[in-house]
């Protein structure tokens, strides 16, 4: 008896402003520039609730930017949220600088997200935040690259399992995540502090929509990732 793989279609809107241009490092910016902007219309936009408490689930609504260009991702809830809000932009107002918004693209899909029959290849648009302190110490004893690429594979394997749970798509069983990362480390400031983050690909039976983030920060677009 053949099973179908559990596969789900998710609304995902992308939003891009391909007039402005910005550093990726911007990208916190952005979200802070929208989050304090439309801070009464919901807690998704800046993944805090009204009593000021962090909301501890995969953001919704993601601030990117990708190739220089300031991208704003909804999904779910958050894919429907965007366009409502964001049709009303005229100009953006980043770290002192105004920019007017004179062009808009808006992309709004059904995205069929879950397991795959067959392997998928991906590369990370943005650096891959990994690591957090507890996981740092124990990958830099590892005694090779080997062992740090099997602690990456399995790290990333609970980022992707995160992200499916978080729109309710829950594998069968028999369903198992594979992965394995082809990656280069790299070094990032993060919140002044410098961080080990990484750059590359990687492959997983898995589908999932272009410009996600995986791992640590993806609100603030780290771990963006592209199907190749």
């Amino acid at each position: 008896m053949t099973h179908k793989p559990t596969l789900k279609e998710i609304p995902v809107t992308r939003i891009q402003f391909p007039e402005i241009r910005l550093k990726t490092r911007d990208a916190h910016k952005l979200r802070g520039y929208f989050g304090n902007l439309f801070k009464e219309h919901s807690p998704l936009l800046h993944n805090h609730y009204e009593d000021g408490r962090l909301r501890y689930q995969y953001p919704q609504i993601q601030y990117k930017v990708i190739r220089n260009i300031p991208t704003l991702i909804g999904l779910g809830e958050g894919g429907h949220l965007l366009p409502q809000l964001f049709l009303k932009i005229k100009h953006l107002d980043i770290d002192g600088q105004h920019y007017e918004v004179t062009t808009k693209n808006i992309e709004h899909k059904n995205i069929e997200t879950g397991y795959s029959l067959h392997l998928q290849e991906y590369e990370f648009s943005t650096l891959w935040m990994a690591l957090n302190q507890q996981n740092y110490e124990k990958y830099q004893k590892l005694p090779d690259q080997e062992a740090r690429t099997a602690m990456l594979n399995s790290i990333l394997t609970g980022h992707i399992l995160g992200f499916l749970r978080s729109t309710q798509i829950e594998l069968q069983d028999h369903e198992r995540i594979m992965v394995k990362v082809a990656i280069q480390q790299k070094s990032t400031l993060f919140k002044e502090q410098k961080m080990v983050a990484f750059t590359g690909t990687f492959i997983a039976n898995v589908l999932l929509p272009d410009s996600i983030g995986l791992g640590k920060s993806v609100s603030r677009g780290f771990g963006t990732i592209k199907k190749i």
